[in-house]
């Protein structure tokens, strides 16, 4: 593994939130962690992220790894545009000409090309989504840290923002968690699957979604094996 998490117990004001987690993530890969909601998802983030020192345990292989959000809230600047909420970050690790080039494609691959001089404010909810995750995309970093990025949006508006990712993860692939406590989000998304108990959160089972990406769809047979294992860990049966 690339990345490794071992024996990680980490507590926020005295609590409890994660209690002896290990967990191996791939280079290159999607690892999708679901888990009921308060069960430490965001404290592994966290974690993971080096934002927080577990109390005890062992993170390796993050030495010079630099990282990247995407919140369920898409933060934006609201006093800058589309383009100079991408080139924001990107000019303090590049020139202003490579930055502008790179957050120009990024709003290209997510559709909001012809959004680029428009203030948050401006856009619809789908599309302040949409330039939260080109923008996670665009900083170079070697691993996205996605927080319930799909979340709190209508059925038609979340296939439209995991396509966008899907379409992002071609145009660069990235080293990508994903938290979230939907069963169908994480058989779409996920190279592999990670389930937590209620917090303080253990992994309650972990493996890999074989169905070829082109087959997936929300409900599709190509998905159901895997949503099928995901509900039942979910909801504690065998």
């Amino acid at each position: 593994m690339a990345y490794e998490l071992e024996s990680i117990r980490a507590s926020y004001g005295g609590a409890l939130a994660l209690d002896g987690l290990t967990l191996g993530l791939e280079e290159g890969s999607v690892t999708v962690v679901l888990g009921p909601s308060g069960c430490g998802k965001t404290t592994l983030l966290n974690v993971i992220a080096g934002l927080k020192a577990p109390d005890s345990g062992a993170r390796r292989g993050f030495e010079g790894c630099r990282f990247s959000y995407a919140f369920q809230d898409p933060r934006l600047l609201p006093w800058k545009s589309c383009l100079g909420n991408m080139t924001f970050a990107l000019e303090g690790v590049m020139g202003k000409k490579p930055a502008l080039a790179r957050a120009e494609r990024f709003l290209e691959s997510a559709g909001l090309a012809e959004a680029a001089r428009r203030r948050p404010a401006e856009l619809s909810g789908g599309m302040g989504r949409r330039l939260s995750l080109a923008r996670a995309f665009a900083y170079p970093s070697d691993m996205l840290l996605l927080d319930e990025a799909f979340q709190a949006v209508d059925l038609r508006m979340k296939m439209e923002l995991m396509d966008v990712f899907l379409a992002l993860m071609r145009e660069e692939r990235r080293t990508v968690v994903c938290v979230t406590h939907d069963v169908e989000e994480a058989a779409y998304l996920a190279d592999r699957a990670v389930v937590l108990s209620p917090g303080p959160a253990r992994i309650v089972d972990s493996f890999a979604v074989s169905a070829p990406r082109p087959e997936r769809a929300l409900g599709s047979a190509a998905t159901m094996e895997a949503q099928a294992r995901l509900y039942r860990l979910a909801l504690g049966s065998s």
